[in-house]
């Protein structure tokens, strides 16, 4: 899989399970913040299993489009969308109805030093978002960092452990949560918190990170020990099946994927696949920010891509000379401060 088009497609394969619940589930779909890393992968495979399932319905995507390309071709595979600023009031206010939210809109990376515009992205504007979409339902993206740091052993954070964030942008994530969650049960809105970490597909994520180390002999930090990771097909599907989850209370869920994931033992099977000896550097600390997500494959299933396959073909990507997005998860980082 050396080419982007290829990825695109086997990212947007929806399951005979995405399709069924797509048809019974009434209304279009709205995808905020859909110039992100996900977003755009996940309109298609909504596109594509509403197509698949035979029944009308729109997907609309809305971001400031800074990317011109990646608008024409979302509009170019059936995707409609708005250029708009969330944050500016008249263009919240202008964005239509619709029966079904994805909420992707928030910032991480270059959160120290902006700090207010962080709690501006991650805290106010979905108050806005949902005080605008009182009527509709609302998968809200939240992320594993509102958890502490667990032991490797434990199994990772459940849904029910009280959120412990480390650093601002976590902290900043958890007051998203508290306000959907807020509002959720004002205007008896039903909603979804859905906490991820970490998505990977071949060009970016905590994989490929290792692997990229792996092949320029570049020394692996190991005081993170250990990470969760999902393909983020599987991720996008959970994203949209969920907006026939979501509840009031707002139903919290853990996204990521089975194992706890020795990241010295994927720097070592990297060094196999790619031939070059991996190099490390630190300690693996007993704790690391890990999520279980048991309930998402209780609703769901388990992820279709295997953490194998995750492996193999993120190596082939990396010698092949694929596109990589060059967008870090910084998943090392054990003070918060991203």
């Amino acid at each position: 899989m050396n080419d982007l088009q290829a990825l695109e497609q086997e990212l947007i394969k929806p399951s005979a399970a995405l399709i069924s619940d797509l048809y019974e589930l009434d209304g279009d779909i709205l995808i905020l913040g859909i110039g992100g890393k996900m977003g755009p992968s996940m309109a298609r495979l909504a596109k594509q299993a509403i197509d698949q399932a035979g029944i009308q319905k729109r997907v609309i995507g809305v971001s400031r489009f800074s990317d011109k390309q990646t608008q024409g071709e979302l509009e170019a595979d059936g995707i409609e969308t708005i250029s708009a600023d969330l944050l500016n009031e008249s263009d919240l206010a202008a964005l239509p109805d619709v029966a079904n939210v994805l909420y992707l809109a928030g910032t991480k990376f270059g959160t120290t030093g902006k700090e207010a515009f962080t709690w501006a992205m991650n805290a106010y504007l979905p108050g806005r978002v949902a005080e605008k979409y009182r009527n509709s339902r609302i998968v809200a993206f939240s992320t594993g960092n509102v958890y502490p740091f667990t032991p490797v052993t434990s199994g990772g954070a459940t849904e029910s452990m009280t959120p412990e964030p480390v650093g601002e942008y976590g902290q900043s994530c958890l007051g998203r949560e508290r306000v959907f969650q807020y509002f959720a049960e004002k205007n008896n809105t039903p909603t979804l918190i859905y906490r991820l970490n970490y998505a990977i597909d071949l060009r970016y994520g905590v994989l490929l990170e290792v692997a990229k180390s792996v092949l320029n002999e570049k020394p692996i930090d190991l005081t993170m020990g250990n990470a969760n990771v999902i393909w983020q097909g599987d991720a996008n599907e959970i994203a949209i099946r969920a907006l026939r989850h979501c509840d009031v209370p707002a139903k919290i869920l853990n996204v990521t994927g089975p194992e706890t994931v020795s990241i010295q033992w994927v720097a070592q099977e990297y060094g196999k696949l790619l031939g070059k000896e991996p190099k490390f550097v630190g300690e693996a600390q007993p704790t690391a920010l890990l999520s279980n997500a048991s309930e998402a494959f209780r609703l769901f299933g388990y992820p279709r891509v295997t953490l194998r396959q995750m492996m193999e073909l993120t190596a082939a990507w990396l010698q092949g000379g694929g596109t990589l997005l060059n967008k870090p998860t910084h998943f090392q980082t054990r003070n918060g401060k991203f």
